[in-house]
């Protein structure tokens, strides 16, 4: 459990001035920071506040009480709580922030095995002005008494951070499978359990950084960026195995390189910084698959945005993601979007996706909605490390059947060419070795000759 969280006061200054300059009775936000179970601490770095909804109406408000228009003889009780204000959130709207921003920034919460089930609920007090820090377990249910206090103080968390940095290639060929074999798979169905497995082979990877292998839970003691590299045992070809067998129809291949970035406190160990890559490259792959089953009014005709069919069947009239691929009889290729990273506090930086059809100007207005920011006036400030897009193409069944089949027997037919070789190479061998004894014995034979003639 969290028993102390230290909060960057910059920021949290700042939040504390706009909130009590503004005419809102009240405002709920979200806490942007890091818990860490090897120091038992939270770091917070920002409050952020909801954005207003669609209807252009606040994430909460305040209910005032309804004039009492009873007779003098209600209760006592009935009369004391219609005299109470009351809250109200919008606690769809609010998750839906949540989960935008869980996108967006690169140190969000992490969703591996071993993370810790509990969050932060910070709650400022306009008149006397106070801060009051709880947490609480995900896994129970949320009420007062649940809602533990832990010491809370402000001070310098920033500024402490050490930069880990991570490029990361990937590639992965996913078996699609006959449809009397297995349910009915669609593209989006199939990468989300790719993804899923290669989450547990990748936190399986061992880590180098800055050159030196990492073998053991020590603290980074230089400051700077430090570069990390990721290694996966060598595996057996997965590609040739998915077409050996006789129930696969079809293979995903999703291929590209992913970056990364995790930022540390100065007291926790490195082998943290790169648990934390781990999960922000699964992270990242699953929220650009988000990114496109979002968007299911796209079609599959030639657009902007890289994405195309290759037929114009019935099946062009459903969106990318919701294909069935067990019944595609046509090849399908998918660009997802590409990672960027904006410039935010003290070296950190906001993660976000954008479509090989957008620029640079559709993150000014993330960088507002989501996290209440200006978006840099210099574009070149902007990191796009990612060069090219993450792709996913489909092959069908003759697509990976018959480049194995030629492989195969091309491999067959230099079997034989090599056997057919290596036996003519005998034959030859034997010749050679039967001329030259006859020679042997022909010169022996002069030899005896000679012999005899001079002796008689």
């Amino acid at each position: 459990m969290v028993k102390a969280v230290v909060g960057e006061e910059t920021q949290l200054q700042l939040a504390e001035d706009r909130l009590s300059q503004s005419s809102l009775p009240a405002q709920v936000g979200l806490v942007i920071g890091k818990l860490s179970s090897i120091l038992d601490r939270g770091f917070v770095f920002d409050l952020v506040p909801t954005p207003q909804n669609d209807a252009g109406e606040p994430a909460c408000s305040v209910l005032e009480p309804a004039k009492d228009n009873r007779k003098k003889g209600s209760k006592a009780k009935s009369r004391t709580s219609d005299s109470s204000s009351s809250l109200v959130i919008d606690k769809d709207w609010v998750a839906e922030h949540a989960r935008q921003t869980v996108k967006g920034v690169a140190e969000a919460a992490s969703f591996s095995e071993d993370d810790l089930d509990e969050r932060l609920l910070i709650h400022i007090c306009y008149s006397p002005r106070r801060w009051t820090c709880r947490n609480c377990k995900l896994s129970s249910n949320i009420t007062s008494s649940s809602l533990r206090p832990c010491d809370f103080k402000m001070g310098r968390v920033l500024t402490s951070l050490q930069t880990f940095k991570c490029f990361y290639n990937f590639d992965l060929r996913l078996p699609i499978y006959q449809e009397k074999t297995s349910k009915s798979q669609t593209l989006s169905d199939v990468l989300h359990n790719g993804i899923s497995i290669y989450a547990k082979e990748l936190r399986g990877a061992k880590a180098i950084m800055d050159g030196n292998l990492v073998v053991n839970d020590g603290i980074c003691t230089t400051d700077g960026l430090h570069e990390v590299e990721l290694l996966l045992p060598f595996m057996r070809d997965i590609y040739i195995e998915a077409c050996s067998q006789k129930d696969v129809v079809g293979v995903v291949n999703f291929t590209g390189s992913v970056c990364s970035f995790a930022f540390l406190n100065s007291k926790e160990p490195i082998s943290q910084a790169i648990a934390d890559i781990k999960d922000d490259i699964i992270r990242s792959l699953q929220s650009r698959l988000d990114i496109i089953c979002d968007e299911t009014d796209e079609d599959l005709g030639p657009t902007d945005n890289g994405i195309r069919e290759a037929s114009n069947d019935s099946s062009s009239e459903k969106p990318v993601s919701q294909l069935v691929l067990n019944s595609l009889r046509k090849n399908c290729n998918l660009s997802l979007p590409g990672r960027v990273f904006v410039p935010w506090l003290a070296g950190t930086f906001i993660s976000d996706y954008i479509q090989s059809s957008e620029t640079l100007e559709v993150l000014k207005d993330h960088c507002v909605e989501l996290m209440s920011m200006e978006a840099p006036s210099d574009a070149s400030t902007i990191l796009e490390p990612e060069e090219e897009a993450l792709r996913v193409t489909t092959g069908s069944f003759w697509d990976v059947v018959v480049p194995y089949t030629s492989a195969t027997n091309s491999s067959q037919e230099k079997n034989r060419e090599i056997t057919s070789t290596e036996s003519s190479q005998k034959t030859i061998n034997s010749t050679n070795v039967n001329f030259i004894a006859a020679v042997f014995f022909l010169l022996l034979s002069v030899l005896a000759g000679y012999m005899l003639v001079r002796k008689s």
